[in-house]
């Protein structure tokens, strides 16, 4: 949520900035600031009643106070009733805002995304090479057809090295952060409207989440019921909602590993089959709670991070920063960490890092006391450290054999228990 002082004070910036990733006319600053207007027209007011109350309350009651009261009374909730209704009002318009765009964050969509740097080079291959899904079928490693009659199309079973791959994975990313000093978290995967509120989800991605319903009688919408978290973003940031953090533990640096659940509403497109976009995959994330004097730097952590790990495996990436409008709706900046999938003849997202500013804090209403004893929001970022589901299309493609084979990145051989992963007999 951004700042309601920052839009009054900075009313022009704030416009310029939102129109990198917002059409205009879609929003209306000026009637934000009325409605604040309104607001604390109507916090005066009733403070002059209620102080006008407590004043008669101290002398003695008679037949005439205590008719004028009881009508100051009445107009003290009438004005009370209409406060309420104005913030709601205020904190939906707020609500529907995204982030304001880092300086440096160029407007337009995924046609305005701009190559930072590339690792490693594309493999070439002198035979006929395959796709993931042919490779993972053969070597055994995951069954889409046993997912699918269980869970429907979306889903996956990762089956034999398929699984001790994945596992593979998870425990090397495991083992990197926890190196790094970060502190692990095992947290719920299911999720109040507050919580998704706060990671800012909703009201705008409402549709994007699997709701889980409190009782028969609960709406499919997810009124008062839970939903699947999408990200461990979303969990790791509702770990200190409503906290006030000591301004001497930060940054707080943790990672979490969660398996994360999307609707991916629409048809898939052809290129897209198998593991590169699903309804269920797994994920460890970084997060940081940081100083807002601080974060700029944790980003830059964070990126580094993610860089390592994909370097760690082998496997050519590109670094990319994102358009404003490709972006998050909740971040100022993200950058993207994308693997390069023969089949696609594209390089595809495993890692996205990205700083918040204090636009969740707000949300999640996270603060710490600064030196000067004063509570000030905190900053928080985020990044895939790293989603498995296209590491491993990657992975087969990029190592594979003209046999058919596909050779074992090395920091994962010792898990595995083996270095290349062979067809079945």
């Amino acid at each position: 949520m951004l700042d309601i002082n920052k839009i009054r004070d900075e009313k022009e910036e704030v416009e310029k900035a939102l129109l990198k990733r917002m059409e205009a006319g879609s929003f209306d600053l000026e009637e934000i600031i009325k409605l604040d207007d309104k607001r604390k027209e109507l916090i005066q007011r009733a403070d002059e009643l209620k102080a006008e109350r407590n004043k008669f309350s101290k002398t003695k009651p008679t037949p005439e106070i205590i008719e004028e009261m009881k009508k100051v009374g009445e107009r003290i909730k009438e004005m009370d009733e209409k406060l309420a209704k104005i913030e709601e009002e205020l904190k939906e318009k707020l609500s529907a805002l995204p982030n304001i765009p880092a300086p440096d964050v160029v407007a337009g969509g995924k046609e305005n995304n701009k190559v930072l740097k590339t690792f490693g080079k594309r493999p070439e291959f002198g035979f006929k090479f395959k796709d993931h899904v042919e490779l993972a079928t053969s070597l055994g490693l995951i069954d889409y057809e046993r997912a699918a009659k269980m869970s429907g199309a979306g889903f996956w079973c990762y089956t034999g090295d398929g699984a001790m791959l994945e596992w593979a994975l998870l425990n090397y990313f495991v083992d990197f952060h926890k190196k790094n000093g970060y502190e692990f978290l095992l947290l719920p995967y299911l999720l109040n409207e507050a919580s998704a509120y706060a990671s800012g989800h909703l009201p705008k991605f409402r549709e994007d989440l699997f709701w889980v319903l409190a009782s028969s009688s609960t709406s499919r919408s997810g009124e008062d019921g839970l939903c699947l978290d999408a990200t461990s973003e979303m969990m790791i940031n509702n770990f200190h909602r409503d906290d006030i953090l000591n301004g001497e533990d930060l940054p707080k640096k943790y990672y979490s590993y969660s398996a994360c659940f999307r609707r991916e509403a629409g048809s898939y497109r052809k290129e897209e089959r198998g593991m590169v976009r699903g309804h269920q995959f797994n994920k460890i994330e970084m997060f940081q709670f940081t100083k807002p004097e601080d974060s700029w730097k944790a980003f830059d952590e964070l990126v580094k991070n993610a860089e390592e790990l994909v370097k760690g495996l082998g496997l050519n990436f590109q670094t990319v920063q994102l358009a404003a409008e490709d972006a998050s709706a909740a971040m100022a900046k993200t950058i993207d960490i994308e693997v390069w999938i023969p089949s696609m003849n594209t390089y595809k997202e495993v890692s996205s890092v990205s700083n918040a500013l204090d636009y969740q804090a707000r949300r999640a209403n996270i603060r710490y006391k600064n030196e000067n004893g004063k509570n000030e929001f905190v900053h928080t970022l985020n990044g895939s450290g790293l989603a498995t589901s296209r590491l491993i299309p990657a992975i087969l493609e990029q190592f594979q054999n003209e046999d058919g084979s596909v050779n074992v990145p090395e920091v994962l051989q010792g898990m595995v228990g083996k270095k290349r992963l062979e067809i079945r007999n």
